[in-house]
């Protein structure tokens, strides 16, 4: 009776990895078991087969959640149609509650006739009690055993926990249940008192941002995070998944963020491998609607590199919403878990992003300063200008205040913060980081990324010569173009080099440098354009163009 229970309220289960056969044992590979446990022998087919009570109760429990779905994103609507038509009196209300409860009795049936379909099959059986198994005792065999199975993630015990690593039990520097550290926006008017009459006119306005922010905002951010969205991406998800665990063997794992959230992670270990690469991890970042099943993890997988693919908070199998804080705590585990559960040094760890990813990212960089390097692809300095171009102009002082005070990507700051390596990858027919139109790749937001970072670093460089020339060498839409002005300025690159490796030898690797401070314009110039092309590469593709392996190049540095 307690197996039939727990066939009742067990998670569906998807798919039975097929068996890893001898040749990726003998690959090398750390951790990659010799043999599985029956449930994925070859008699039974790889994806989980239902019985037909099974496969009829769920089909109509998932119809049951579509609608439920579409009912809450539709309810403010609903709600104010039944207000005006007079239904929602309390004789018409009654009623209703009737037959809602009706219906939910109905839907605890078909669950039940489910858990009957579920406690018929041997292979879910078997696979309900390794899950208890593993639930009582996460033992190395237990979670092997456990790893065979593709199911509802929710049911997957926790493998790592945000505690855990034994520097941060009782510290007062790490982060808290409130969420790790961020930079907050500065005050829009500085030297004026908050009195209590000055509180009470923006309440208003604060009250419309944060409504703003958590229903339309949010979703128009991260559309990914949508449950519609991935319902109908959900087989495209769960064959990237098993691509990764029966080709690449990973290994799939779930983190405790600080903020109670769970974060879906999948490690792909190459340190047992003949390239040298393997022995650095390149953590990844996706983007707005990407997943790691099928994002930009694909990219650094075909270079030889181990990589750690994480989804944002709401994506797929991790829990919560992917705010700004949210973000950041979920980043910062995942940080922890590469160091102190997977054995990565942070000088062996590059970060590596796409697009609104570049947020956590930099966070990254700006929070573990020991990194070895940032990798940013089709990313942006700030969200504001780009949430200004998709909004009506008459929005304008509501969208500034909805993505500063609860939307706050600020990437420029954050990445300024960081002192190590960094690469830019600039899509020259990105159509979604411009400000205009695609085919005007000075309205490109990473352009300003560049800017704010050299400008930073080497402010003397930098000045009215070295922007001018830069911003030239931007407008280049071609490599022919871009060769055009860096030939009419006759960079010499020996020359750059020595000038960068002497102030360093002189004065040390902290940025900023007063390198150029007595220069001449010309040396100004040519070394502004040889710090912008260092800095950033570009690539002739639209935004959700994957990037090929070969473009996938570590950043430069002295």
């Amino acid at each position: 009776m307690a197996k039939l229970l727990s066939c009742v309220l067990g998670p569906r289960l998807y798919k039975i990895y097929r068996e890893r056969d001898s040749e990726r044992a003998a690959s090398g590979v750390p951790g990659t078991p010799t043999s599985v446990t029956t449930a994925s022998s070859s008699s039974w087919d790889t994806y989980y087969q239902p019985r037909a009570l099974e496969k009829h109760a769920d089909s109509i429990l998932a119809l049951a959640s579509v609608f439920w779905s579409i009912s809450y994103y539709s309810s403010p609507f609903a709600f104010f149609y039944l207000y005006r038509k007079g239904y929602l009196s309390l004789s018409k209300v009654v009623p209703f509650s009737h037959y809602a409860g009706t219906l939910l009795l109905l839907l605890a049936g078909v669950a039940c006739l489910r858990g009957i379909g579920r406690w018929t099959n041997p292979q879910y059986r078997q696979f309900i009690t390794i899950l208890e198994a593993a639930h009582r005792n996460q033992s190395a065999e237990n979670k092997r055993q456990l790893a065979n199975y593709n199911f509802d993630f929710r049911s997957w015990p926790v493998d790592f926990h945000w505690e855990e690593p034994s520097s941060r039990k009782g510290s007062r520097g790490g982060p808290s249940r409130r969420g790790v550290a961020l930079l907050r926006p500065e005050p829009l008017h500085r030297g004026t008192a908050d009195t209590l009459l000055n509180q009470v006119k923006k309440l208003p306005c604060q009250i419309t941002s944060y409504l703003v922010a958590h229903t339309l905002g949010r979703r128009m951010l991260y559309p990914g995070s949508v449950y519609l969205l991935q319902k109908a991406l959900m087989p495209v998800l769960l064959q990237g998944q098993a691509r990764l665990v029966e080709e690449c063997n990973g290994r799939r794992a779930k983190l405790l963020a600080c903020d109670g959230n769970e974060i879906d992670t999948m490690f792909v270990d190459r340190r047992g491998t003949a390239e040298p690469q393997g022995q650095k991890l390149v953590i990844c970042c996706e983007g707005n609607a990407g997943f790691y099943e099928v994002g930009c993890v694909s990219t650094p997988l075909e270079a030889g590199y181990s990589v750690l693919g994480w989804n944002h908070p709401g994506f797929a199998g991790s829990t919560g919403v992917p705010f700004p804080q949210n973000e950041a705590n979920a980043m910062d585990v995942v940080v922890q878990f590469a160091i102190h559960r997977l054995g990565f040094q942070p000088q062996d760890i590059i970060i590596y992003a796409w697009s609104i990813g570049g947020f956590t990212a930099t966070w990254a960089a700006m929070s573990y300063p020991d990194i070895s390097a940032v990798i940013l692809d089709a990313s942006f300095d700030d969200l504001v200008p780009l949430a200004l171009k998709v909004m009506p102009d008459s929005w304008r002082g509501l969208v500034t205040r909805t993505v500063r005070q609860h939307l706050n990507l600020n990437n420029a700051e954050q990445l300024c913060r960081y002192q190590g390596p960094v690469l830019l990858i600039r899509r020259t027919k990105d159509e979604i980081i411009t400000t205009t139109v695609p085919e005007d790749v000075m309205s490109n937001r990473g352009n300003d990324l560049l800017l704010k970072l050299l400008q930073h670093r080497y402010p003397r460089v930098m000045a009215e010569e070295g922007l001018r020339v830069v911003r030239q060498w931007l407008e280049a839409s071609s490599q022919l173009e871009e060769a055009s002005i860096y030939s009419r300025w006759e960079v010499e690159e020996d020359w750059c080099l020595s000038v960068l490796r002497s102030y360093q030898a002189e004065h040390g690797p902290e940025f900023p440098w007063s390198v150029g401070e007595d220069m001449s314009a010309d040396g100004r110039r040519q070394l502004a354009l040889f710090l912008a092309q260092k800095h950033l590469h570009n690539f002739e593709a639209t935004h959700c163009t994957p990037l090929p392996a070969p473009n996938f190049q570590m950043p430069w540095h002295l």
